[in-house]
């Protein structure tokens, strides 16, 4: 029976290019240089200092990045999979690049005016300027209205007053977006670009972590910190927007790492279980350790799709975008309403991606448990790889959005907003 008409129905395809190979390949040779400064790094608790320069030679400071602005220019799942890579090393890290990147340098060049993509973006791609995102606050975490920050308009300039928390690379990165609420008002949060080389602007590192011990989350204070409104970024009370937007593609970077850091356990699993003897056979062979290793192994290829798929629809998001006819600078806000092409991909893109970060950072937080499991006491040292994994991948299930939250997203986004639970 002839079936040919059929035969090429399916278009989702994961297969590497030739491209995508090299670069991947030169992911690889960096990981593999920096592996043991990481590991030294991580046991000091310190930066790890060779990250940047390392990284920067090969242009992954700016992977998804527009050429125009310095960038590499690749796609959504190019930049995933380099993450996932990365992943593999640590979810320390793997979230330099989250938030230098994902929730950083891609908030900027997705809601940016063209002007302010050409003054900031170049020297982020290059390294001369790290970036950072800065939402929560010690009283507004998984609620992001419920910011203290405020700001009030003073002549050509913003006034902004109040405390960041947890911001990742907040200890050294020159420009961050951060968001504030126009004082006076319960709902009105705006977005802004921030040089955090000021004076009025206060900065202190968050010690004590339990995990993630080479990032360098600190507390940010703005003390009346005096900005021009060409920092505006959007539209004035356009904010939380802008910050669900960029959770989008934060979430879809964690949910990458994680799948590098259950590809890492299972590699040492598999050579400490064939390596290591009790009762007179190897680890390897019995069943109990087996079924872990089942488990790890169903996990992080269950994990993979989940992400890729997610990867594919951010991707045909962005090509929506960039095919479409741009009036001004402001284009992508007056889109948000009247085009249902672009709210339907960017809803799914926001599912999808909670669906993915969700279920991977569940899944890596199990994989590492049953690592040290197979480990035993071997697996109870920092100077283990996963014992690091499973100090790290703790965090991941609380920041881009607390699991339990992210489960009631889930589930309303079916049931209709008017069944929301939170």
């Amino acid at each position: 029976m002839k079936n040919h008409h059929f035969s090429n129905l399916s278009q989702m395809n994961f297969d590497l290019s030739k491209q995508q190979k090299l670069f991947l390949q030169k992911v690889d040779g960096i990981c593999k240089l920096l592996r043991e400064e990481e590991e030294k790094s991580y046991l000091k608790e310190s930066l790890n200092e060779k990250v940047i320069p390392f990284f920067n030679k090969i242009g992954m400071l700016g992977c998804p990045i527009s050429k125009e602005y310095g960038g590499l220019g690749y796609d959504i799942l190019s930049y995933l999979l380099a993450l996932e890579r990365i992943g593999e090393e640590g979810s320390s890290m793997r979230t330099f690049f989250s938030c230098h990147t994902s929730i950083g340098q891609m908030v900027l060049q997705n809601w940016g005016t063209e002007e302010q993509k050409r003054k900031f973006l170049p020297n982020t791609t290059k390294g001369i300027d790290i970036m950072a995102f800065a939402l929560t606050e010690p009283n507004a975490g998984s609620d992001p209205s419920l910011i203290e920050t405020t700001f009030e308009e003073s002549g050509d300039h913003f006034i902004i007053s109040g405390k960041k928390h947890w911001i990742g690379n907040g200890t050294f990165a020159k420009t961050i977006t951060t968001y504030a609420k126009e004082k006076g008002s319960d709902k009105k949060i705006s977005a802004f670009i921030i040089d955090l080389n000021s004076p009025s602007i206060k900065k202190k590192e968050i010690k004590n972590k339990v995990g993630l011990l080479t990032v360098k989350n600190a507390i940010i204070e703005f003390n009346n910190y005096k900005i021009s409104k060409e920092n505006l970024l959007g539209l004035s009370g356009n904010g939380l927007s802008i910050a669900f937007s960029a959770l989008i593609d934060g979430r879809l970077s964690v949910a990458a790492g994680a799948i590098g850091v259950m590809r890492d356990c299972l590699k040492e699993t598999i050579r400490f279980s064939k390596s290591r003897s009790q009762h007179g056979t190897v680890l390897a062979k019995k069943q109990l350790v087996q079924q872990h290793i089942a488990q790890i192994i169903v996990a992080l290829e269950s994990t993979k799709w989940l992400v890729y798929k997610a990867a594919t629809i951010r991707q045909q998001l962005q090509i929506y975008l960039a095919n479409l006819k741009r009036e001004d600078d402001r284009w992508i806000f007056k889109i948000n309403r009247k085009n249902k092409k672009y709210s339907d991909l960017r809803n799914e893109c926001d599912r999808l991606s909670a669906i993915a970060k969700y279920y991977a950072t569940n899944a890596s937080v199990d994989v590492t448990n049953r690592s040290v499991q197979i480990f035993g006491a071997e697996g109870y040292k920092k100077t283990s790889r996963v014992a690091r994994h499973f100090l790290d991948s703790r965090a991941t299930t609380i920041y881009e959005g607390a699991n339990e939250v992210l489960e009631l997203k889930i589930a309303s986004e079916i049931l209709g907003n008017e069944y929301r639970a939170y």
